[in-house]
């Protein structure tokens, strides 16, 4: 559901176009169970959405070249899209979104507009987007002639009027509590930080920024920063919970959507947001643990850390007896753990830098774990941080959907789940246990479907990607008539669009420049396996 989840995780604190009509924008959003009330208030930001939107048309962006400290250089250009926090209100308080761009690199007439992006999240930040172009990445290298590339941070992201729930240095000590509970005593404990945690959510954040934290909002910020753009029609690549953001776009906005990519897609299904989704996302993450342990495995000669995946997984439970026992530097426990080592199963990138640290100290190198796993201290000051990151996931997938209130579903849920799925699921559970003392009102998620004038869209997934299990992308693939489904067989990084396989990249690239895609659906096979 997320390009990578933030380092320092909750678990143990101590995630000039046409428009439409209002109306029809309204009835997207309206359900034959929605009360008078309900279909009243999405009225109402459905018309504060249109008028955000023409207003954003009119002004456009002024684009400068960015704040030094944003790390982004020429010719990467910046500026703001100015949105109401709540679209009931559009002359209420506004907040300025942050937005940067590259021009296409092709001709003039090559040029088919602007491709958005977002990564994932929730609480991502889109604005490396243009730096795939500055550093010449091949993979996109076709789609930049014909694309300006353009990013943005979300509501409550990095330079976006940026949420928090608890001070950032807070957050980024270490060790933290083991997050596999010993005792009731332990779970007492992380459900005491879990409630503080949401609390501090509200007192940090405020109760009407807190309240307008959801993935609905944010696509309605998504078509004011395409009018912005002065695009009649959006081009949207939306990785993990970015998949979410364009399923729900497609459905609020079908008619303002020109090409959409899907990568690695959250199942849309209203019963998957959110509670079930991190549920399904343990087993996702126990299989792909087991495939990193696979092949670290058959590359002993390099690792030395086990010829079979049950000696590689006996080393990581004396590791993380070790750390359990003794925090490694003092700042490395099992928590601690989790979080670096969890960029295994998620991204294949990560197979040999993690391998390696965990070979350096096996064989005696303790300072390799410690620089690779203890928090970075320095990453606790200004608009982007992890705790910025892990406030807005909290805020976003606890305020979007209802979650189960009782401690005893929890507890039993995650028992029983952790006695086969053990890597990943008692730390998800910590991370996500703020939505059930949540202190403002949560939502009820969109129901995804095709709408009148919603265009094929290309959705792409790899079969063992952790973060976001297979079925999503089946789904959504259901819900949108007329797409077309890429799977990459026999594969799990998550983000299958921007690695090296031609038979995903040649398609991806055919429907951007043409909009063509193949007939029927296709499978490829895995891109290249990582080698030590």
């Amino acid at each position: 559901m997320r390009g990578k989840r933030p380092k320092s995780r909750v678990t143990a604190l101590g995630s000039a176009g046409a428009l439409v009509t209002a109306t029809l924008i309204a009835g997207a959003m309206a359900t034959p169970a929605a009360s008078a009330e309900n279909r009243h208030g999405q009225d109402r930001e459905a018309r504060g959405a249109a008028i955000a939107a023409e207003r954003a048309a009119k002004a456009g962006i002024d684009w400068q070249d960015c704040p030094a400290d944003w790390g982004l250089a020429k010719p990467v250009q910046c500026g703001w899209v100015s949105v109401p926090v709540d679209y009931a209100k559009p002359d209420g308080k506004q907040i300025k979104l942050a937005v940067d761009r590259i021009g296409n690199t092709g001709t003039r007439k090559e040029r088919q507009g602007a491709l958005v992006y977002n990564p994932g999240g929730p609480g991502g930040s889109g604005l490396r987007f243009p730096t795939r172009v500055t550093s010449k990445n091949p993979v996109w290298a076709n789609v930049a002639k014909a694309y300006d590339f353009v990013g943005f941070d979300p509501r409550g992201v990095g330079h976006s009027a940026p949420i928090s729930c608890m001070d950032p240095q807070e957050f980024a000590k270490a060790p933290k509590m083991d997050p596999v509970p010993d005792s009731e005593a332990d779970k007492r404990v992380q459900r005491k930080l879990a409630r503080e945690y949401a609390e501090g959510c509200y007192e940090r954040t405020g109760r009407t920024m807190l309240q307008q934290m959801t993935t609905v909002n944010t696509v309605r910020d998504l078509d004011v920063i395409r009018a912005a753009l002065g695009e009649e029609k959006l081009n949207f690549l939306g990785v993990s919970y970015g998949t979410y953001l364009g399923a729900v776009y497609g459905t609020m906005y079908p008619g303002h959507l020109r090409r959409m990519v899907a990568d690695s897609v959250v199942n849309p299904a209203r019963e998957n947001i959110w509670y079930q989704a991190n549920l399904n996302q343990d087993t996702a993450f126990e299989i792909r643990w087991k495939d990193w342990q696979d092949w670290v495995a058959r590359n002993d000669a390099a690792f030395h850390l086990g010829t079979t995946r049950a000696e590689v997984q006996e080393k990581w439970l004396t590791l993380r007896a070790t750390a359990k026992k003794n925090p490694i530097g003092g700042v490395v426990g099992p928590n601690e753990l989790i979080s670096f080592f969890q960029s295994a199963p998620y991204y294949d990138s990560a197979w040999v830098p993690v391998a390696t640290v965990f070979s350096k100290y096996v064989a005696g190198d303790t300072q390799a774990l410690i620089d690779a796993a203890a928090p970075d201290m320095s990453d606790t000051a200004g608009n982007i941080s992890s705790e910025n990151g892990n406030a807005v996931y909290t805020a976003v997938e606890c305020t979007d959907a209802k979650w189960p209130t009782s401690w005893q579903k929890w507890d039993r849920d995650n028992t029983r789940l952790h006695r086969t799925a053990p890597f990943m699921t008692w730390a998800n559970a910590w991370m996500n246990l703020p939505c059930a003392t949540w202190p403002v009102k949560q939502q009820t998620p969109v129901d995804v479907k095709t709408g009148k004038g919603l265009p094929q869209v290309l959705i792409v997934q790899s079969t063992r990607d952790a973060a976001t299990p297979y079925a999503g992308a089946v789904e959504l693939h259901k819900r949108f008539k007329g797409s077309r489904l890429i799977t990459e067989r026999d594969a799990g990084s998550h983000g299958v669009t921007g690695l090296a396989n031609p038979c995903v990249n040649d398609r991806v690239d055919a429907y951007l420049l043409t909009g063509e895609l193949d007939r029927a659906d296709v499978t490829c096979a895995p891109h290249a396996t990582p080698k030590p």
